[in-house]
């Protein structure tokens, strides 16, 4: 049998997943989706990680770490109940707090725009400081499904207020095929899902990019929602000097990370802000590599 390190990103649509020797060698480095997925009941959520590691790792194979960033840990405790209910021996955090180790960095502030968006850190004592991440329904503003929410209230509030369509209105009623603003409220309101409304937030940056003052404002407004996360993780005392951003949207859409970018500078210039090259997985990886190393010095 051949020890592996198993290292799992866990995100609301796609879950990455890489297997490497303890040697270093990768065996294994895949993406699936994350249908089923919820952290709580921990029953269900460790069983799901069980299945998703059975049925990556190569046979003759035996897992001796995992290490676990998912959607849905949000607090110490429930990610230390989470990691020890695991058959393997695991670590696992907010799927936020991997993108410090996955930029190669000891410490750092993660912020995430994919699907969802969150803010998370770490105190001088190594516990928790999370912000946002409340779902797309209220929360989220930086996220694909959040962006098309507000994106649709305000060409709503705009074809209400009589203003001509500058070009979003249309856009969203071609994304979700539709005719007109009432067909659009209905397409909106009758699926509240994270697939309905996050699918379509790329025709929310096309029509900015096509001269669409209401998208790039909406836009701006999910740049500034995330800088209101970075304020908060700061004045709770994460500590680190670098905000790192992942995520589908801010990583394909410029205009959004531009919007951080300019924001962190104005309000927190002791504060870098570096776009994660490397995907997240990369950060379980290495904290399954480090639990793997820690354990075994120990032992020996």
């Amino acid at each position: 049998m051949t020890d592996v390190l198993v290292g799992l990103d866990v995100g609301g649509t796609k879950t990455a997943v890489i297997v490497e020797t303890v040697t270093g060698r990768e065996l294994v480095d895949t993406v699936v989706p994350s249908e089923d997925w919820d952290a709580e009941p921990i029953e269900h959520g460790v069983a799901w990680i069980e299945r998703c590691i059975a049925s990556v790792v190569p046979e003759g194979h035996e897992v001796v770490a995992v290490g676990i960033g998912a959607q849905g840990l949000d607090s110490d405790e429930i990610s230390r109940e989470f990691a020890a209910a695991v058959r393997y021996p695991a670590v696992a955090v907010n799927d936020a707090a991997l993108l410090p180790a996955a930029a190669g960095l000891d410490e750092g502030l993660g912020l995430i725009a994919g699907t969802g968006s969150i803010g998370v850190g770490r105190d001088a004592d190594g516990g928790y400081v999370i912000t946002g991440g409340w779902g797309w329904v209220i929360g989220d503003e930086a996220g694909a499904a959040g962006i098309v929410r507000e994106a649709a209230k305000a060409a709503l509030w705009a074809h209400d207020s009589s203003k001509p369509d500058d070009g979003l209105l249309g856009a969203l009623c071609a994304a979700f095929g539709v005719d007109g603003a009432e067909r659009l409220a209905r397409a909106v309101n009758d699926e509240p899902t994270m697939e309905n409304w996050g699918t379509r937030a790329p025709a929310v940056f096309a029509a900015a990019d096509a001269g669409s003052a209401l998208a790039a404002s909406v836009i701006e407004a999910a740049g500034a929602n995330l800088v209101s996360l970075v304020d908060q993780l700061v004045r709770r005392g994460a500590v680190g000097s670098t905000v790192v951003a992942a995520g589908s949207v801010i990583v394909g859409q410029p205009r959004l990370y531009d919007s951080l970018v300019r924001g962190v500078a104005a309000t927190h210039p002791q504060l870098d802000v570096v776009l994660l090259t490397d995907p997240p997985v990369v950060g379980a990886l290495a904290l399954a590599r480090n639990l793997y190393e820690t354990t075994t010095t120990k032992e020996s």
